[in-house]
């Protein structure tokens, strides 16, 4: 770490805490050069992965179209927004633990078809009409047979 005042590359640590919140650690250095001393914080930086849609093109992962595809599924249905809440964040979640530094938009999309399936049927079909493109009644039929599966399994 450089001095700020003399840009000498030679400081020690000597003192280290935690912060309340557990969140970072606050280091306060001395300068061998200069003798000065200073405060430096040391924090995770998580970054999300580049998002690859269709045509190839890349852009960054958006929390908000995250939740925003969420609320327009789930429109005027009676799913909590806390259970949206925790569905966006275990996605974000699944995303940053890939480890990777670029994911497909089609595969958010399959994570966010598998939280709305357990979320709400409806909130379902309206989003794979969307984003699988149903051409016609019978892509519905066939959504509709593919939720009620399950069901008939649990009875």
């Amino acid at each position: 770490m450089k001095c700020p005042f003399c840009k000498s590359d030679d400081t020690q640590v000597i003192d280290s805490r935690v912060s309340d919140d557990g969140e970072s650690i606050r280091r306060r250095r001395r300068c061998a050069g200069c003798n000065k001393r200073f405060t430096t914080y040391e924090t995770v930086e998580l970054r999300m992965p580049q998002v690859v849609k269709q045509d190839g093109s890349r852009t960054e992962f958006d929390l908000d179209k995250l939740r925003t595809s969420f609320m327009r599924a789930l429109h005027k249905r009676p799913v909590p927004t806390q259970m949206v809440d925790e569905a966006v964040a275990t996605i974000t979640q699944d995303v940053l633990s890939l480890g990777e530094r670029e994911i497909p938009s089609r595969r958010i999309g399959e994570m966010v078809m598998r939280a709305l399936h357990k979320l709400d049927q409806v909130a379902y079909i309206r989003f794979a009409s969307v984003y699988r493109s149903f051409q016609g009644i019978d892509d519905f039929q066939d959504a509709i047979k593919e939720v009620q599966k399950p069901a008939s399994g649990k009875k």
